[in-house]
């Protein structure tokens, strides 16, 4: 690999992840209910100009568009049998875009959860689960990712079985769940029962964190919880939502101002997260204020609440 997280963490103290790919192609024309990945072969210029565009921005790291690019997702849209196709081409633009950056960008495969329910709870078997991330790590891996990313889980057992799923290909690989307002996954796990599940696997992932979640102050709160466990040698990932969701007509809109979002990533910057950036709303101007601020503003002490409070408001 011709760069790492740790090689840019020792050059500048943070890696600076991109923001949203769907954000970017709702910009672009994409409807509520379009198939993003299909948008790889379908307009390969609009995906590469959504990567360019967060590199402009200052971005070290971009996020492959194959965040529904299971199997089994596909499959709902009678897709199925394109997953490593929509996968490899994904990687290359991605990879594309990395190379016409001029400095070192990093492109992370990005494996999302199959939207189904794990037996007993639901249908879908650990089996099943892991066979289907296992095609699609292969054809990220194929397509030149530097790094698998799984992330917005909410299962410790589907995310488990995406990280196996990616490590059958000697990449490496990072995980992040999403956590709720009151602070837990859609399936019950707390944070700290969350980093304990992935540091469990072998191998583990190279980092762990969260992304999404219901608003910049409430990701303050679940790196806190992080900062609890962690040791010296791990790297936590803060990509938290641009803001609160609200679902219009074309579907949902973040309110989260660039200020806010530079204020959000100085403060888990200085908790200890080491690769941040946005997620759902985040845009390339989002992108550029996170990265201006992370480099203007000296690191500081861990923030007390009242801090937090006063520049996010409540939680």
């Amino acid at each position: 690999m011709p760069h790492t997280f740790e090689q840019i963490i020792a050059d500048k103290g943070y890696v600076l992840a991109d923001g949203a790919m769907g954000t970017g192609l709702m910009a672009l024309g994409m409807k509520r209910g379009d198939v993003a990945e299909r948008w790889n072969i379908d307009h390969p210029d609009r995906i590469a100009s959504v990567h360019d565009g967060f590199i402009d921005a200052g971005a070290d790291l971009i996020l492959t568009n194959s965040f529904g690019g299971t199997e089994i997702i596909l499959e709902r849209h009678k897709l199925g049998d394109q997953a490593n196709a929509y996968n490899e081409a994904a990687a290359k633009l991605a990879c594309q875009s990395a190379d016409r950056a001029g400095r070192p960008v990093l492109v992370c495969g990005s494996m999302g959860p199959t939207g189904q329910l794990i037996k007993p709870l639901g249908k879908l078997t650990i089996e099943e689960a892991e066979e289907a991330f296992t095609a699609q790590a292969a054809a990220l891996a194929t397509g030149g990712v530097d790094y698998l990313w799984v992330e917005t889980m909410s299962s410790v057992d589907e995310m488990t079985a995406a990280m196996k799923g990616a490590a059958k290909t000697g990449i490496p690989f990072v995980a992040t769940m999403s956590f709720d307002a009151k602070g837990r996954t859609m399936m019950g796990t707390t944070p700290e029962a969350a980093f304990n599940a992935a540091q469990a696997v072998d191998p583990k992932p190279v980092a762990f964190g969260a992304n999404c979640g219901a608003n910049p102050r409430q990701m303050i709160d679940v790196i806190l919880e992080f900062k609890k466990v962690v040791t010296e040698d791990d790297l936590i990932v803060a990509k938290g939502n641009c803001g609160k969701p609200q679902l219009g007509e074309d579907g949902f809109s973040y309110d989260g101002t660039p200020d806010v979002m530079a204020d959000y990533a100085c403060l888990v910057r200085d908790i200890g997260a080491h690769i941040i950036g946005g997620c759902c709303g985040t845009s390339a101007d989002h992108l550029r204020a996170i990265g201006e601020a992370l480099a203007s503003r000296p690191k500081g002490p861990v923030p007390d609440m009242d801090q937090v409070t006063e520049m996010l408001g409540e939680a």
